[in-house]
């Protein structure tokens, strides 16, 4: 795959106006409206795709209908950032249909996780463009952002300095080390489960001399183990330069007692690898949540997971 050059969003301004696209399952009403409440009151403007009251089965509106919303907001002047209402299932069944040179011609601010990833991916990887893999408007900002959330939000979108240390919420451990050292490389990743959805496809991740950043939700280990042997037998885990493994929401085993718990599948699984594995950190499916900037050049070391440099411009 070749390395598309890197292009960075202009960072996020009171009264800008904020899009707001459904690209995967439709929202509760009443988290939407509240989410999108929320924004309003920190100042934002906000402007809703077409798709994001509509439902279509387990979808927000055809799939025609719902990259038209992304490829729109991305052309839109008016424009200044796109936030995804929540994920579920669909985003990649959008994948052939997103205008690319659109995207890149008319960079900003796209914001999202779960399945939100394949998005982050493809986009990254055919554009340049850096994302963020953060709070959405029916999942989190329907649900008020706690302090740590809000605040992460707001260091990775708005500040005009790199964000440096990442590190968890107050009274929460923090974040270890299964294997120790030190890497850089471009933060790519995000959910695991569409992370190995995209391998065999165009689509496929690229993690060569990246640091690769996964989280996961409701999967047990030996799910977990699947997974990570896929993309070990995928070599997407030795291309990597370092690893950061995500606090995973309801992953540890119901079995009485568990055969492996989670962290004993991740050193198992990750612990050969020769490169930095850190584990244990708030960027996934939990209240809690890091916004990282995908894309963004970013180090692995006595500082944990530290970005080095701004993910956005004036």
């Amino acid at each position: 795959m070749d390395t598309i050059p890197q292009v960075k969003p202009k960072r996020l301004y009171p009264g800008d106006t904020i899009g707001i696209v459904a690209p995967a399952s439709p929202g509760d009403v009443e988290m939407n409206k509240a989410g999108m409440k929320w924004l309003e009151e920190q100042g934002f403007r906000i402007e809703l795709g077409k798709t994001v009251e509509q439902i279509w089965g387990y979808l927000s509106g055809s799939d025609a209908d719902r990259a038209a919303d992304i490829n729109t907001m991305f052309a839109s002047p008016s424009i200044n950032a796109i936030i995804c209402l929540r994920g579920g299932y669909g985003t990649m069944r959008l994948l052939e249909l997103l205008d690319y040179p659109l995207i890149r011609s008319h960079p900003k601010i796209f914001v999202g996780y779960s399945d939100i990833t394949a998005l982050h991916t493809t986009i990254g990887q055919r554009t340049g463009l850096v994302t963020f893999h953060g709070p959405m408007i029916a999942s989190d900002m329907g649900k008020n952002l706690p302090d740590y959330t809000r605040d992460s939000f707001y260091r990775a979108l708005t500040s005009p300095w790199p964000i440096g240390s990442i590190t968890n919420p107050p009274l929460s451990p923090p974040p270890q080390f299964l294997v120790s050292g030190t890497a850089q490389g471009y933060l790519t990743g995000g959910n695991l489960s569409l992370v190995v959805a995209t391998l065999g496809t165009p689509y496929e991740i690229d993690t060569r001399g990246k640091i690769l950043c996964l989280e996961e939700i409701g999967e047990e280990p030996y799910r977990i183990d699947r997974m990570l042997t896929h993309l070990r037998l995928a070599g997407k885990l030795q291309d990597a330069a370092g690893i950061v493994f995500a606090v995973c929401a309801d992953c540890e085993t119901e079995d009485d007692p568990p055969n492996f718990t989670l962290q004993e599948v991740l050193q198992d699984r990750l612990g050969d690898l020769g490169k930095p594995v850190l584990y244990h950190l708030y960027f996934g499916h939990t209240a809690d949540k890091a916004t990282l900037p995908l894309g963004a050049m970013a180090m692995l070391g006595v500082n944990g997971l530290e970005v080095i440099e701004t993910a956005t411009t004036d």
